[in-house]
Formats: C-alpha cells, structure tokens, sequence
C-alpha cells in the first residue's frame, strides 16, 4: 500500500532539510518569499502550490549565501536577481528540484518590465539610465523625475521642476 504524503507535509519537509543544511539562516512562515539580510531570515508561504514554494525558498537562500544585503540602482538589482536564480538552480539539484530556464526568465522579466516603466521619460518617453538610486534625467529632453524605491509598488514617476535657465 503506497503511503501519500500532503503537499503541506512535503513544503514543511522540506524546510526542515534547509534549516538542518543551512543553520546560520532562519527560516520562517510569512505572506511571501523574503531574504532579509538584517535578521538572516529566509521568510516563505505554505499556502502556494509546492514547486512555487520550493523554487522561491531556494531562491531566497541563494540571496542570503551570495551575500545580498542592497543595491544602488535597478541594473544592480536585476543583476543580483540573475545571480540568485542561477545559485538556486545550482543548489536545486541538492534537493532534486529542477528550475527550468522558463520559469527564471519569467521571474526575471518582471524585473525588466519593472525597469522599463521606471526608465521611460514621463515627458517624451525615451528610456534612460538612472542618475541615482532614486531618480532618472532625461538626455532627450533634460526632465528630471523620482521613482519610488520599492521593487513590489507602482512605478511612479514624479516630474521634477526644472531650474530656470
């Protein structure tokens, strides 16, 4: 007779391998997946199908192993982003859980779309680069806006008043 295991039971297993593999990170329930490096606390969701779970927990953890504390700016951040994703699918074979390449390409275009928002000239829409981690200037057209600084809110763009010339 086969013995089936719930998927609850299966993500809780799985946890508990990490915490034994992993002892010098935390690993704790909360309302989505989370690296903060401030408590060393990888935060994860048992309320989403299993193969989410563990691929975002795996990615958390290799944020945490890579040292990924911040970032200056939006390159940096998917720049960052890409590296987790190729150590979790790296510690993913460990644990017998294949991220396919569609699934990090997925994940990381969120990223781009997020950047492409943020760097389109509220004026004339051209992308530039940002001036700082908070603000972008146009070379088009010399507009100057801030953006919000979360990864998880609107994209806000908010125009800067210009110096008189």
């Amino acid at each position: 007779m086969a013995v089936t295991i719930s998927l609850k039971a299966q993500a809780k297993a799985f946890i508990s391998q990490l915490r034994l593999d992993y002892p010098d990170f935390k690993f704790e329930p909360g309302a989505q997946e989370h690296w903060s490096p401030r408590s060393k606390t990888v935060t994860y969701n048992l309320n989403q199908p299993l193969r989410e779970l563990r691929y975002g927990v795996l990615h958390e953890l290799a944020h945490a192993l890579l040292g990924h504390a911040d970032y200056q700016n939006d390159f940096e951040l998917l720049k960052l982003e890409a590296n987790a994703w190729d150590m979790a699918s790296e510690i993913g074979h460990r644990y017998h859980v294949d991220i396919g390449s569609d699934h990090i390409q997925n994940c990381l275009d969120t990223y781009r779309d997020w950047l492409h928002r943020r760097s389109a000239c509220p004026n004339c829409g051209m992308h530039v680069l940002q001036k700082d981690s908070a603000s972008y200037h146009c070379f088009n057209c010399q507009t100057n806006w801030k953006v919000s600084p979360g990864r998880f809110v609107r994209s806000y763009r908010r125009k800067q008043k210009q110096p008189a010339p």
